[in-house]
Order: structure tokens, then C-alpha cells, then sequence
């Protein structure tokens, strides 16, 4: 089925449960698992001089720890699943094609990603990387969506 799994994450609770998702679809099929997470490069352009606060070594450093905080969740999230796991950190300024261009060189043949739910109007207006991702992808896109009742009932159907 499955041999190579991407599945990118922002850190949110969301990605977290995609994360615990794909690991748990990753063992059930013996497949290895890359986690991806993109920061966009620092910001060249706002509208208020006061929209600015840090320098681009700051925000460099800043965007650096957070995908090492992401990345280390991940890799714990493999290793108690017992999943083979590599973790990149990318920066590219649109994320979407950062995860299909990664995906592609890693030559993953499923991207497991989470919806971050929004509905209506906002879903629209405000554009969602997966959605993105769905549209130009030509790898399989598998979205988690958690249950209400939890991550745990999603990963029991697995086992």
C-alpha cells in the first residue's frame, strides 16, 4: 500500500492529531514517515513600520525553535509508535507547494495533513493550505479530520 508517508505540521493541536494518525496508518502498513514543517522568510513588506518586530536574525532564530519544538513532538510521536521518522524544517513562502515539492523529491506516495475545520466564507476568504495542497497535488492527500469524541477513537479503527 503505503511506503512513504509526508505529513506536514504547524504545531497546532490539529496537526498533532494528523501527526498521531499518519504514525498510526504508518505502522499499520510498515511505511516510513518524513515530517515536514515550512516557515515562511521573513517578512520584507508591512504597511505600519510598527507591524515590524523582530530583525531577520530574530525571526530566524524565532521560526528555528519553533519547528525544532515541532519536529521534536513528531519524533517522539515515532518513536513511541515504533514508525521509522525523518524531520525536515523548509523555508519557502507559500507552504503548500513546499509540502507537494517536498513530497515529490522524497518521492512520499501519501500526504497525510489535518483540516483545520474552517467552513463557509472563512474557508474561502481566508484559504487553507490544504486545501491548496489538495488542489495541486498529484500524490494522494489523506485529511484527518478529529472526531469530537477525540484522536483516540480515529486511531482505534486502525489497529
Amino acid at each position: 500500500m503505503h511506503r512513504h508517508i509526508l505529513i506536514p505540521t504547524d504545531g497546532s493541536e490539529l496537526s498533532q492529531n494528523a501527526i498521531d494518525y499518519g504514525m498510526a496508518l504508518a505502522k499499520s502498513v510498515n511505511a516510513k514517515v518524513t515530517v515536514l514543517t515550512v516557515s515562511t522568510p521573513f517578512p520584507t513588506f508591512a504597511v505600519e513600520p510598527g507591524m515590524v518586530i523582530d530583525t531577520p536574525e530574530q525571526y530566524g532564530k524565532r521560526m528555528a525553535t519553533l519547528a525544532a519544538k515541532y519536529l521534536k513532538v513528531a519524533k517522539e510521536a515515532a518513536a513511541a509508535a515504533g514508525v521509522s521518522c525523518e524531520t525536515m524544517h523548509i523555508e519557502h513562502d507559500q507552504p503548500y507547494l513546499a509540502i507537494i515539492e517536498t513530497a515529490a523529491r522524497r518521492l512520499c506516495d501519501l500526504i497525510v495533513m489535518a483540516s483545520h475545520g474552517r467552513r463557509g466564507i472563512s474557508a474561502i476568504v481566508l484559504g487553507s493550505e490544504t486545501v491548496k495542497v489538495l488542489t495541486h497535488s498529484t500524490i494522494p492527500v489523506l485529511v484527518f479530520r478529529a472526531p469530537h469524541q477525540g484522536i483516540f477513537t480515529a486511531l482505534a479503527s486502525l489497529t
